[in-house]
């Protein structure tokens, strides 16, 4: 099985290519639009809006917090830059910069954070972005965005240009699976029930998504209905679905490729214990880096796998 790829799912594109393209075509529609990349513009497939549009983008090197700095400068000047780079290069180098030159402020900057979690595989810990959702929902202002496919990404990165504040937008290496073969109905705050179910909800985003169904899939031969809900923003959190869903299920699991500490399992939580409280568990890296290695087999090692979501499921019942 592929990286992220569920067995009941076709493999479409990853997160970041599709990112690519949408930013591209978005681009004739958005003169204001610019781009400051981190001189992996291959990677983060800014390049290709940069081809495109030769004098709207800009490569500051491998200069992370110079590359924030900037982008602050251009949003004070009337333009929308998406700044982009590796999550970890990103959120875990510029910290100082994004806090005191775009969320302080308040500045229009679209934060991009590619190669995000542990299925870059072979790159190694140096660069798996593990912490950053959490870095980025502690920054007051900030929406956190987190796309399952790429319908869902090239949706995103429109809202993502079309809302008036900074955003940060996760994005993935590895082809995923395709959860929408056509348009989704994305909206920045809601969440998208992707399968229904009655005995319990697994409330999921990224890769995870693809697993849950899978997942939801498996169960459904041992009698048991499992509701999927593709929490693809995390910050700000669809508050009225989780409480639906603990309401209607009464028990909810939480699936994300993110550490155990603030990320989507950290802010399900907090709207369950307020909203609804009901039995939860979680699926998610722990407290751990992770290791150079396969893609597919460190998500196992690691237990990010729809396996690990049955297990998770069936001790709840």
């Amino acid at each position: 099985m592929q990286t992220g790829q569920a067995s009941g799912l076709s493999l479409g594109q990853a997160t970041r290519d599709a990112f690519g393209e949408a930013l591209k075509d978005l681009g004739a529609n958005h003169p204001d639009v610019v781009v400051v990349d981190g001189d992996v513009g291959n990677s983060t497939r800014t390049e290709v809006f940069a081809k495109a549009y030769p004098d709207r983008a800009f490569n500051v090197g491998i200069a992370e917090s110079n590359m924030v700095s900037v982008a602050g400068g251009l949003a004070a000047s009337g333009k929308t830059p998406v700044v982009a780079s590796f999550a970890c290069f990103l959120m875990c180098n510029a910290y100082d910069q994004i806090r005191m030159s775009v969320a302080f402020p308040r500045l229009n900057v679209k934060l991009v954070g590619s190669h995000a979690g542990i299925s870059i595989g072979e790159d190694g810990p140096s660069q798996m972005g593990i912490e950053d959702v959490a870095l980025a929902c502690a920054l007051p202002g900030v929406s956190v965005i987190v796309p399952a496919d790429g319908v869902s990404t090239k949706q995103a990165t429109r809202a993502m240009l079309e809302h008036d504040g900074p955003v940060y937008l996760r994005l993935g290496r590895p082809k995923v699976p395709v959860i929408y073969k056509e348009n989704c109905d994305f909206e920045i705050g809601r969440s998208i029930q992707v399968r229904e179910g009655t005995d319990v909800t697994v409330i999921a985003n990224g890769l995870m998504v693809g697993l849950a169904i899978d997942a939801a899939a498996t169960l459904a031969g041992d009698g048991c209905s499992v509701r999927v809900i593709d929490m693809h923003t995390v910050k700000p959190i669809d508050r009225e679905a989780i409480a639906k869903a603990a309401e209607e299920t009464a028990r909810i699991v939480v699936a994300e490729e993110h550490l155990a500490q603030g990320g989507l399992g950290a802010a399900v939580a907090s709207v369950v214990v307020h909203e609804a409280p009901v039995p939860m568990r979680f699926v998610n890296l722990g407290d751990t880096f992770a290791e150079s290695g396969d893609p597919g087999g460190l998500l196992t090692k690691y237990g990010l796998t729809a396996e690990a979501i049955v297990e998770q499921v069936k001790s709840l019942l």
